[in-house]
Parts: structure tokens; C-alpha cells; sequence
């Protein structure tokens, strides 16, 4: 047996060497970064195969650096590392799933977000059967597959205590941060100029609404984690208020209106918990909404609305741009009425399974009204409906639409509920932390659609999957025999 082991010790010395010499002789041939990290992925895959869960950690600090690369000059629509990883992990599930059909347990499929979750992802199954354009469709289902696979569901085994939640914390906010400061120093060299924030992000972030969002959604979590820390090591405590109080400035110079409203409603979303009124928050914005837009359709009344072409446009400073939303003059403002009244009459055509996801951008123009068209009309980005609802109502249906809003009031009665049913003063802090990333992320979400991007959607989804989590350990731990699975 020893023989047979150290047997198995050299052919892995020899094929790791072998990997390592190949690797440096195509990046030596074709001066292509990409080849260089092979030696980094055959490593990452013999730690996952001795221990998936800590190779999950290496995953989480992953995220924040990803970006997408260019291979021999053309764009990959993958981002690396995480995506790949992703692969990785939806195999990994697979296999360990093949091997235990009841790996999932009992109190997770009971859970009511997971019920809404696993629904969404069926009606999402159906939308594709119906897509109008199927193979864009078959492409956003296999990444939602291993999406979920990797922020929903994996972290029901990673997650068991304390200690895990930290971890999490940590493999999170030093890669964030790094990227934070070298942003931060990049706007610093250009004067924090308004029309060249792009340019400080590039490479890192999609662009500026991702990179927003992501700050938006992390800062009340620095923020919970801060007051945790009250009475501890006065070194860590000063850390921790050092990096809040440079957050501010990073999510200012964003230059997001969304970004900044995500962080008061943060605020909003923690004091209704706290006063047990959470659950009237989202009924109450849904009720607003609903007699807005009867208000915009009566008599054509959204028309009042259009812009003047020649005077929308981007502005050249960010009090420009803040008075032009105002004034119905801001061009990115403008656009979203564009595509928003796209949307809505595009779903009269196919209100049950939409037009399939992926579809928004090959048949919204006909439905658009001209007199909301901008500089910008063209969508050269090819970007889609600048908010999730009208997002899934085009896309995949009403039954889409109405499940996503049942799940943003299920996460926050849920988190109400784990609030209130926890003693444990950590765990009852940790809960509110993923109450306010969650509320961070659906405002954000509001006014683009998001959540299939890597950096916004793992942090969003893996807010719902701990809530689970913390709903399961909270009835453990109840001296209620009521609440007790």
C-alpha cells in the first residue's frame, strides 16, 4: 500500500512539472497571459478533489478580481477565474448528488425561499421551451444551472458555524477591497473627473453600475461587522471604521444615483425589521408603483414625459447630471422611459413565457415610442430592459415577474422572523447584515437587471441561501417547540 502511494505521489510531481514546462512554453510561443494560470487550475482541481469546501473559500475570494480576459484578441463572454470554477462546482454537485439523491436536506426544500427559488427556475425551464430565440435562451439556463448550483445551494454544506460566517466575511473583503483601492487611485490620477469613471474601472468591472452595486451591497455588511466587534481588539475596530468611512467616498465617486438610494434603503430595511414593521415595506412600494403606472397610462399621460431630444444628453459634471435627472434632461434617466415603455408593450404580445431570456435586445425596437429615443437609442452595448420586473415580464412572462416580487417580501418577512426567533447576538446581527445586502441589491436591481452578473448575483443569491441557512439554525436553537423542525 505505502509503494502504491508514493507511486501515486510521482505521477502527480511528474504531471504537475509537466503542466507547469507546458504552460510556460505557450506563453513564451504566444505571449497570451491566459496560459500562465494553467499551472494555478490544475492545482485548484487537486484541491478540490482532496477538499471541495475549502476550495470553495478560494472561490469567494475569487469573485471580486475576476474579470473577462482577451484570448489571441478576442473577448471571452466567460469571466475568469470564477466562471470556470462555477463549471467546476456544478460537476462536483452532480457527482456528489449521483452518489446521494437525498443529499439535499429535508428543512432546505421545506424553506419557503427555496419553494419561490426552485418555482423561478422551473417557469425558466418553460420560458426556454417557448423562446423566440433558443439557443441565446439554452445559454443563459446552462449558466443560471451552475449560478445556482454555486451561490444558492452549495452554501447549505459549506456554512454550519460561526466561524464559517467570518471566514466568508474575510475571503470576501480583502479581494473587494484591493480592487477598491486600485480604482480609488486610478479616479485619484484623473481628478475623480465624472465623464472618466469608466476609465478608473476598466478591467476590473463591467462598469460603473456593477462595480456600484457591489460596493452598495457590501457596505452594510462592514457596518454590522463593525458593531460585532464592540469590546473587542481596539486594532481591529479601528480597521474595520477606516474602511467604512473610506467606503463612503469609493460608493460617492461611483457617481450611481442607484448605488447611493441602495444604501438608504438598506437603512430603511434595518430599522423595519428592528420595529417589526418589514413586512409593510414592500406591499406599501408595491402599491406606489402599481398607482404610478396606472397614473402614466391613463390618457397616454407618460407622453407629458418625453424628452427634448437635442437637450438630453450625458453631462459633463455630477451636479450637471443630478439636476438633469430632475429636469427630465439626464440621457441615461431618459433611456430607461425608452426602454421601459418598450417593455411594457412588448409583454401585451407575450404575456405568459415572454420572448425568451436573452431576447429583450432582438425585439424591443418596434415596441419603443420615438418620441423617448436618445443619443444613446442605438444600444450599440446591447443592453437590456434597465429593470428587473419589466426584465422577467419580457423575457420570461408574468408568472416570472410575480415570483420575483413574492421573493423580495419573502426574504424580508423571513429575515424578520430569524431576527426575532434568534438570543444569539451574533447570529441576530449576521441576519440584519443579509437583510441589507439583499435590499441593497434589489434596489440596484431596479433600475438594471443584475442578477446575472457574477460579482452582484453571487452576493445575492447567497444572501437568500444563508437566510435558509440561519432559518434552520434559528428553529434549532428556539425554545419554542412550535418553531422546532
Amino acid at each position: 500500500m505505502l509503494q502504491l502511494l508514493d507511486f501515486n505521489h510521482k505521477i502527480s510531481r511528474v504531471t504537475a512539472l509537466a503542466i507547469l514546462l507546458l504552460s510556460i512554453a505557450l506563453f513564451a510561443f504566444t505571449g497570451q497571459y491566459l496560459f500562465a494560470v494553467i499551472p494555478f487550475a490544475y492545482l485548484f482541481l487537486m484541491l478540490v478533489t482532496v477538499n471541495w469546501k475549502t476550495a470553495y473559500w478560494v472561490f469567494l475570494f475569487t469573485i471580486p478580481p475576476s474579470i473577462h480576459v482577451w484570448f489571441f484578441g478576442y473577448a471571452l463572454s466567460s469571466t475568469l477565474p470564477d466562471e470556470p470554477i462555477m463549471w467546476v462546482f456544478l460537476l462536483v454537485f452532480i457527482l456528489l448528488w449521483a452518489r446521494n439523491p437525498n443529499l439535499l436536506p429535508t428543512w432546505w426544500w421545506k424553506n419557503w425561499l427555496t419553494l419561490i427559488i426552485v418555482l423561478q427556475f422551473v417557469w425558466l425551464i418553460v420560458a426556454v421551451v417557448f423562446s423566440q430565440e433558443p439557443l441565446y435562451s439554452i445559454k443563459f439556463l446552462l449558466a443560471k444551472c451552475w449560478f445556482m448550483v454555486s451561490f444558492f445551494i452549495l452554501p447549505v454544506f459549506i456554512f454550519k458555524e460561526k466561524k464559517d460566517f467570518r471566514t466568508a466575511f474575510l475571503v470576501t473583503l480583502i479581494p473587494l477591497l484591493a480592487t477598491v483601492l486600485i480604482i480609488f487611485y486610478r479616479h485619484y490620477q484623473i481628478a475623480f473627473n465624472f465623464r472618466k469613471v469608466e476609465k478608473a474601472i476598466a478591467g476590473i468591472y463591467y462598469n460603473h453600475v456593477d462595480y456600484s452595486t457591489v460596493l452598495s451591497m457590501f457596505f452594510p455588511v462592514l457596518c454590522i461587522t463593525f458593531s460585532l466587534t464592540k469590546g473587542k481588539n481596539w486594532l481591529l475596530r479601528g480597521t474595520l471604521l477606516a474602511i467604512i468611512i473610506f467606503f463612503l467616498p469609493a460608493i460617492y465617486f461611483t457617481y450611481a444615483r442607484a448605488a447611493m438610494l441602495a444604501v438608504v434603503f438598506a437603512i430603511v430595511i434595518y430599522a423595519a425589521i428592528r420595529l417589526r414593521l418589514v413586512n409593510f415595506v414592500m406591499p406599501a412600494f408595491y402599491g406606489l408603483m402599481i398607482l404610478l403606472i396606472v397614473y402614466m397610462a391613463k390618457n397616454n399621460k407618460f407622453m407629458d414625459f418625453r424628452p427634448t431630444f437635442e437637450q438630453t444628453y450625458m453631462h459633463h459634471t455630477w451636479t450637471d447630471h443630478v439636476i438633469a435627472t430632475f429636469r427630465g434632461e439626464d440621457m441615461s434617466s431618459m433611456e430607461r422611459l425608452y426602454r421601459w415603455i418598450a417593455g411594457v408593450r412588448m409583454s401585451a404580445d407575450r404575456p405568459l413565457t415572454g420572448y425568451g431570456p436573452n431576447s429583450f435586445y432582438y425585439h424591443y425596437k418596434p415596441y419603443a415610442v420615438s418620441a423617448f429615443r436618445t443619443y444613446v437609442s442605438r444600444n450599440e452595448e446591447q443592453s437590456t430592459t434597465h429593470n428587473y420586473f419589466l426584465y422577467m415580464l419580457v423575457e420570461q412572462g408574468w408568472p416570472a415577474m410575480i415570483l420575483y416580487g413574492v421573493l423580495v417580501m419573502a426574504v424580508f418577512a423571513q429575515a424578520q422572523k430569524i431576527y426575532y426567533r434568534f438570543k444569539d447576538r451574533f447570529y441576530k446581527k449576521v441576519t440584519l447584515a443579509l437583510a441589507m445586502m439583499f435590499a441593497a441589491g434589489f434596489v440596484n436591481n431596479f433600475f438594471s437587471e443584475l442578477l446575472e452578473t457574477h460579482k452582484v448575483g453571487a452576493m445575492f443569491y447567497i444572501a437568500v441561501a444563508l437566510l435558509v441557512v440561519l432559518d434552520r439554525k434559528s428553529r434549532e436553537l428556539s425554545d419554542d417547540p412550535a418553531v422546532k423542525l
